[in-house]
């Protein structure tokens, strides 16, 4: 392969409405771009995503184009991998500090090297022959607000919802599941919670006590990461599965993460690879949490189309039946093309439909 060119752009995401989560209301979301190309065969490129999040990603600034830009000059002066194989390795020879940095890097090299412009895993869910299940996401919002959104996904066929809490007052919150939970048994309908870290660790264990009347299949993140003792203690009650999510940020080492999945013990891990370093540094946490008997899903990062196509086309190299969080593609006002389209509660792929790059506009 040719000398390589490396391109890098900024595009601000803008959501259809106020995205609520306990930790601030979203209405715009940077993402940035790398296409790395063959000026002597320019059909041939690769397309990553980096998309840092504000109070989640220790490299975010309000912008981030100047630290991303000098991440890809680094790497534009080493050879690259000339395999799929050899990803993992490179990744430890040229180790990227910034997670989402490096997801983006990762995304780009398997895009250029399977040469099937935006296809970054080659599996059934990839060729159009197979689905993924996904919940539908509830943002937190005035009651009127939760409720039309949870008419809204019933009406879509969803049989999972995610519901954001921590941000209403509690009694509220309890209001809206219990009337949803009055609708719809436990076979008919599986409601998960995420409060995002909100509850105060002396009042969690009180509050997951009233929860637990609704046979919600889990919570993620009740109380604040690192706070590993207290969190511990909430696990092993076993008031209701607990899911940990933002805990995971940060923690790159393995002897790191064995510490905390032996310590916590968590009913779930969820995986966010743009938070994590990219599908290498997920897969190890796959591969740890499987050898605990810890169960998994894979969740976006309110990436655009581009980085949301290469997670599910990885999410489907496994044999997943649970429903993943992977139905943010319909966020945004200005997203990119693809072949990503959600269809009675499923997330479906047309290897047909020719994704819009970044760097075509």
């Amino acid at each position: 392969m040719a000398k390589l060119s490396f391109q890098i752009k900024k595009h601000s995401l803008d959501f259809h409405f106020e995205a609520g989560t306990s930790r601030g209301v979203l209405t715009k979301k940077n993402s940035y771009y790398v296409q790395i190309s063959d000026p002597g065969n320019p059909e041939i490129i690769g397309i990553g995503e980096a998309g840092p999040l504000k109070g989640l990603s220790p490299e975010f600034e309000e912008n981030c184009l100047e630290s991303f830009k000098k991440v890809v000059e680094q790497i534009s002066l080493v050879e690259l991998p000339r395999q799929l194989t050899e990803i993992p390795q490179w990744l430890s020879d040229h180790p990227i500090k910034e997670a989402s940095f490096k997801m983006a890097i990762e995304m780009a090299i398997r895009d250029l090297l399977i040469q099937k412009n935006g296809i970054y895993f080659e599996n059934t869910f990839a060729e159009g022959q197979s689905n993924l299940n996904i919940n539908g996401l509830i943002w937190m919002g005035n009651a009127d607000f939760m409720q039309k959104q949870i008419e809204d996904k019933l009406a879509q066929g969803y049989q999972c919802l995610k519901l954001k809490i921590g941000a209403l007052d509690f009694d509220t919150e309890v209001e809206i599941l219990k009337n949803l939970r009055d609708r719809f048994l436990e076979n008919e309908l599986t409601i998960r919670v995420d409060a995002n870290g909100a509850f105060d660790p002396k009042d969690a264990e009180q509050k997951l006590e009233k929860l637990s009347a609704f046979k919600l299949h889990s919570i993620e993140q009740p109380i604040k990461s690192g706070q590993w003792n207290e969190m511990q203690k909430l696990i092993s009650q076993n008031i209701i599965p607990i899911a940990l999510d933002e805990e995971l940020i940060g923690i790159r080492e393995i002897k790191e993460q064995n510490e905390l999945l032996s310590y916590l013990k968590p009913d779930y891990i969820i995986l966010k690879p743009s938070l994590l370093g990219g599908f290498t540094d997920t897969q190890q946490w796959i591969e740890m949490a499987e050898g605990k008997g810890i169960a998994w899903w894979i969740t976006s990062a309110l990436e655009s189309n581009v980085g949301l196509q290469a997670i599910a086309q990885f999410t489907a190299n496994y044999p997943v039946q649970m429903p993943q969080g992977l139905g943010t593609g319909q966020l945004y006002q200005n997203n990119y093309a693809s072949g990503l389209s959600i269809e009675h509660g499923q997330l479906k792929f047309d290897p047909k439909i020719q994704r819009s790059s970044p760097f075509s506009e």
